[in-house]
C-alpha cells in the first residue's frame, strides 16, 4: 500500500531534505559483522540504512554495555536498545551519538527540558554548600519551598485553603503521606476506627508502594503482591450516579487524579469532580487530588483542578515528577483541616526535604508558575491537537479519539500502539503509551512550535510505516 505525506503545518517548514536533519546529527550506524553468528540479512541492512535511528545492532557499543550491566539489574523494566547518555532541551542523544526528539520528558518529569542551564548551575552551587543534614534540624530551603508552594497554589486560584506542606522524595511517597493523613483524620473524627475506608477509581495510578498500590486497582500491578492493604474501595471514574453509594460515613478519604495519566489520559469531568467533593464534605471525608502527572502547569494552569469552583478544591494535593525536573522530590500539600490533626512523630522521612532537592524545586516552581509559560503551554497543546485532528482525518480507522489538556495528551488507537512507538523511535522520536492502546504525549513544557511540527511529521511517518508493514 502506498502512502503520501499529507500533513501541512502553518509554522516554519522543515529544512531542505526533510528528515535528513537527523542523519546530519548521527554517527555511523554500527552493523553486525558478517563473521558473527546471526549476521543481518541484506534486507535488514537495507532497512537499517533507510532509517535515521535504527535500534543499535548486536555488535554496537550500546549492546555491549547492556550485556555487561543487565545481569546486575533487577529486571523490573523491559527497555528498548538505545542507551541515552546526554540531553539538552527537548532532545536526547544515545551512545551511538544519534539524536532523538523526546516527547516523553522522562514521563512528564523534565518540564523545563533536559539539562536546563540554571538548574544545572544550582545543583553545583548547592552541592558545594549543603546537601543533607536530616529533618532533625531546620535548613533554609525546606521551609522556603513549602511557603512558595502554598503561596503559588493559592495565588493561582487552585486549592484556596492550602496551608502546609510535607516534603518527601517521590510521587508514591507523597501519596502514601496523603493516605496516612486521611486515616489520621478519620481516627480523630471517629476514634472507634470505623471511618477508615479509602476510595480510589478504576484505571488510577497512584504509585507502587503498598499503600498507594492498594489505591491503584490494576491487576497487572496488584496481583503479584496481593493481598493489598485492607480498607480500599474502587469506583468508576466519571460516574456521578455511583458517588453516594461509594463514598459513605465509613470513608476517611478519596484519592483521585483530575486527569488520569497512566490510565490513558482520561479527563475527569468538572461535574464529576464537583459532585465528588460535595459528597466528601457531606460525610466528612478528606479529598485528595493526585496531580503528580497532570499538575505544575502541564494543563496550562498551575494545577489541573484550578478551573474548578472552590467547593471542589481538595484537602490534600500531591505533586512530584516535574517538581524536581529529574531530581527526586515529592510534596503533599494540605489545608488546615488536615494539618491540625498531624502531630510530631506521625510521619517522617530521612531524605525528604533535603536542601539540595528543595533549592532545585524552589527554582522549578518559580519557573513553572509563570503565567507566560502557562499561556504558551495552552497554545502548544492546541498546535498538537490540530495536528492530531489532521492525522485522525487521514487515519480514521486507527485513531479513535484525542484526549487531554495542554501538554498531557493521548491518542486513543484501535490497535496496539507498540509498533508505532518502535517506528517513531527508529525515526528519531520518543513517545510512550498509557492505558489501553493509547499513545501518550507529555513533552517538556518548553518544547518549541518547530519541535512540535517535527514530532507530528515523524508520527505520521511512523504510522505510515506501521500500516505498510502490516499490509
Amino acid at each position: 500500500m502506498a502512502f503520501r505525506a499529507s500533513l501541512r503545518f502553518a509554522a516554519k517548514p522543515l529544512p531542505a531534505g526533510g528528515r535528513a536533519r537527523f542523519l546530519s546529527q548521527a554517527a555511523a550506524v554500527p552493523t553486525s559483522s558478517s563473521s558473527t553468528a546471526g549476521a543481518p540479512s541484506a534486507a535488514q541492512i537495507r532497512r537499517d540504512a533507510s532509517l535515521p535511528n535504527p535500534d543499535p545492532a548486536a555488535d554496537s557499543a550500546s549492546a555491549a554495555l547492556v550485556r555487561e550491566h543487565a545481569p546486575f539489574m533487577v529486571a523490573t523494566y523491559s527497555r528498548p536498545a538505545p542507551v541515552f547518555v546526554r540531553g539538552e532541551g527537548s532532545y536526547l542523544w544515545d551512545l551511538e551519538n544519534r539524536k532523538y526528539l523526546d516527547l516523553t520528558a522522562g514521563i512528564a518529569v523534565n518540564s523545563l527540558g533536559h539539562c536546563d542551564p540554571e538548574f544545572a548551575k544550582l545543583i553545583a552551587q548547592q552541592a558545594k554548600t549543603l546537601v543533607h543534614a536530616s529533618n532533625l534540624y531546620y535548613n533554609p530551603w525546606t521551609g522556603a519551598l513549602s511557603k512558595l508552594l502554598v503561596e503559588k497554589t493559592v495565588e493561582s486560584g487552585a486549592m484556596h485553603d492550602a496551608a502546609a506542606v510535607f516534603v518527601c522524595n517521590s510521587g508514591s511517597e507523597a501519596n502514601e503521606a496523603g493516605i496516612k493523613f486521611m486515616r489520621k483524620v478519620g481516627k480523630v473524627l471517629d476514634p472507634s476506627g470505623a471511618k477508615h475506608e479509602v476510595v480510589s477509581f478504576a484505571n488510577a495510578f497512584h504509585g507502587r508502594t503498598m499503600g498507594s498500590l492498594s489505591a491503584t486497582p490494576n491487576p497487572k500491578y496488584q496481583a503479584p503482591f496481593a493481598p493489598m492493604v485492607p480498607g480500599f474501595r474502587v469506583g468508576t471514574y466519571n460516574d456521578l450516579a455511583g458517588i453516594d453509594a461509594l463514598v459513605t460515613d465509613r470513608t476517611c478519604g478519596v484519592i483521585v487524579e483530575p486527569i488520569q495519566g497512566e490510565g490513558g489520559v482520561q479527563v475527569g469531568s468538572d461535574a464529576f469532580l464537583v459532585a465528588l467533593a460535595r459528597r466528601c464534605r457531606e460525610v466528612g471525608a478528606v479529598l485528595q487530588y493526585d496531580e503528580i502527572q497532570c499538575g505544575l502547569s502541564r494543563t496550562g494552569d498551575l494545577w489541573a483542578h484550578g478551573r474548578l469552583p472552590r467547593e471542589a478544591h481538595p484537602d490534600i494535593l500531591t505533586t512530584a515528577k516535574a517538581l524536581g525536573n529529574g531530581f527526586p522530590i515529592g510534596a503533599t500539600i494540605v489545608n488546615a483541616r488536615v494539618a491540625d490533626k498531624i502531630k510530631v512523630g506521625d510521619h517522617g522521612t530521612t531524605f525528604g526535604g533535603n536542601p539540595l532537592a528543595c533549592r532545585l524545586a524552589h527554582y522549578i516552581v518559580s519557573r513553572l508558575a509563570d503565567p507566560a509559560l502557562q499561556a504558551a503551554v495552552v497554545a502548544k497543546g492546541q498546535l498538537f491537537e490540530r495536528g492530531f485532528a489532521r492525522l485522525q482525518q487521514r487515519f480514521p480507522d486507527l485513531i479513535a479519539e484525542v484526549r487531554g489538556r495542554g501538554l498531557i495528551l493521548g491518542l486513543q488507537l484501535t490497535q496496539d500502539p507498540a509498533p508505532i512507538v518502535a517506528a517513531a523511535r527508529e525515526r528519531g522520536m520518543l513517545v510512550i503509551t498509557a492505558g489501553t492502546n493509547t499513545l501518550r504525549f507529555v513533552p517538556s513544557l518548553t518544547i518549541s512550535d518547530r519541535e512540535i511540527e517535527e514530532g507530528l511529521v515523524i508520527l505520521e511517518e511512523a504510522i505510515e510505516a506501521t500500516i505498510a508493514a502490516a499490509a
